[in-house]
């Protein structure tokens, strides 16, 4: 420990090595159940990426195990600590280094906030689409890890999709840069969309270079009410079907509608069992809101409301965004799923998760970005009851087993982590595993870089 300690202050200013044992521990975890986390050695928090290469070179030459995280908003336990790591923690690496409108690019360190970026680039009539549900507090290394998702991804997609470039700290310290500044270019292998997703596990991005849309204009959203999560599901499925794009298309069901109502007195009807939010930011917002109003009283909504402005519209997503927070208030502990599904098959993984809820006696609210039919199941039990912490796990586990068996994948923005490790093999297969894990050891032949993650 003492030699540990003695080669990163080589190398670190004072203020950017904590070895306090009562402050490390609060570095231990993210945000994930049911997900162990180790004692770390210690934390660093680097500023320049000089600094981020002597601490690999110094974990490289000790074999001192490095887990990598940013504002530790996760929900897999990708950023949890094992047992004597260095904990390296990127959150000060914070500068917007570059907005340039002409080429549609920010050029950013992995610290920066999701939403600081997003209000910066708005300042130039930009547009930088990702975004989580943490956004305020995610960070955009953070993002990249666990190529997370949000409320846009029907129509503007993910994470991946934005990062054109990136520079990494190798596990040896080497500086790698990917991709490219440019529009296009297919130049080698896309080394970029392999860190992209990888949790950490095969280098440390430092830098980021992002593409970025025009700021589209204001979104006008509708929601309607259904009888059933059938119905609500087949409405989905007559939007796209129809070639709508909306800007935004999620689903409620009625466990979470209760527990939102229940929390912020929202009005919503008891009688609802599911809640469908559209919206659009095309420049004709209003005719396509009716459009879909039209499909949705179809499919067998009881009301269909669209909003007449921006501060309407705000008001309807207000329920989505809180769902999960009511959730939380539902059971003392909550283990949220996210398990992705063609659109097609969304009904019955919404029938399917409300069987497995009734099979475990349990409490399951499902919110989902419907529109690419990402689901987020979740299981809400007190963590105090062993059986009923069991059983939570246990339909967790069934939970992602249904997506499978519909055709999905057990992770469609939250990542793998420490969670859903033991599901990884099960999606991808023999011969995609032994892959996987050639590439990690030409990554990281060491295996220093957040082992027991992802696989």
């Amino acid at each position: 420990m003492n030699g540990l300690l003695e080669q990163l202050r080589a190398g670190l200013p004072a203020e950017a090595l904590i070895a306090d044992p009562d402050v490390t521990v609060s570095y231990a975890r993210d945000m994930a159940s049911f997900c162990e986390a180790g004692t770390p050695a210690v934390v660093v928090l680097p500023r320049t990426v000089e600094q981020v290469q002597h601490i690999m070179r110094t974990a490289t030459a000790l074999r001192v195990p490095v887990v990598p995280q940013g504002a530790r908003t996760g929900l897999s336990g990708a950023a949890n600590a094992s047992d004597g790591c260095i904990v390296l923690s990127l959150v000060k690496m914070d500068r917007i280094l570059e907005i340039n409108p002409v080429d549609r690019i920010a050029v950013v360190e992995p610290g920066v906030v999701n939403a600081v970026l997003s209000r910066a680039v708005d300042e130039h009539g930009l547009y930088y689409p990702p975004d989580p549900s943490s956004w305020e507090m995610c960070t955009i290394g953070g993002n990249i890890g666990t190529a997370s998702g949000g409320l846009c991804c029907v129509k503007y997609g993910v994470t991946a999709e934005y990062v054109l470039g990136l520079e990494v700290v190798l596990a040896d310290g080497r500086l790698l840069t990917t991709g490219r500044r440019t529009a296009k270019g297919v130049a080698g292998y896309d080394l970029t969309r392999l860190f992209v997703g990888s949790e950490g596990s095969l280098g440390i991005v430092v830098k980021a270079v992002l593409a970025l849309k025009p700021r589209p204009p204001q979104q006008l959203v509708l929601a309607a009410e259904f009888p059933s999560a059938a119905t609500a599901c087949d409405a989905i499925c007559r939007i796209m079907e129809r070639g709508h794009t909306p800007s935004l298309l999620e689903l409620m069901d009625r466990t979470t509608i209760r527990a939102v109502n229940k929390m912020a007195n929202m009005g919503l009807p008891d009688t609802t069992e599911a809640l469908l939010l559209a919206a659009f930011d095309t420049p004709d917002p209003s005719a396509d809101l009716a459009a879909v109003g039209e499909l949705c009283t179809a499919a067998g909504a009881t009301e269909v409301v669209p909003a007449q402005d921006a501060a309407e519209s705000e008001m309807l997503l207000q329920a989505r965004r809180m769902s999960l927070t009511a959730l939380e208030t539902v059971k003392s502990a909550t283990m949220i799923d996210d398990v992705c599904v063609p659109r097609s098959k969304l009904g019955a993984m919404l029938a399917g998760t409300a069987a497995i809820a009734e099979k475990y006696g349990l409490t399951i609210g499902v919110c989902a970005h419907a529109g690419d039919g990402n689901t987020h199941p979740v299981v809400c039990f007190d963590h105090t009851d062993v059986d009923e912490s069991r059983r939570a796990r246990e339909s967790f586990d069934e939970i992602m087993g249904l997506g499978l068996e519909l055709g999905g994948t057990i992770t469609g923005e939250h990542g793998v982590g420490v969670l859903k490790k033991e599901w990884l093999a099960r999606e991808l297969g023999e011969v995609s595993v032994e892959l996987h894990r050639g590439i990690k050891q030409a990554f990281d032949p060491l295996g220093l870089l957040n082992p027991g993650k992802v696989f």
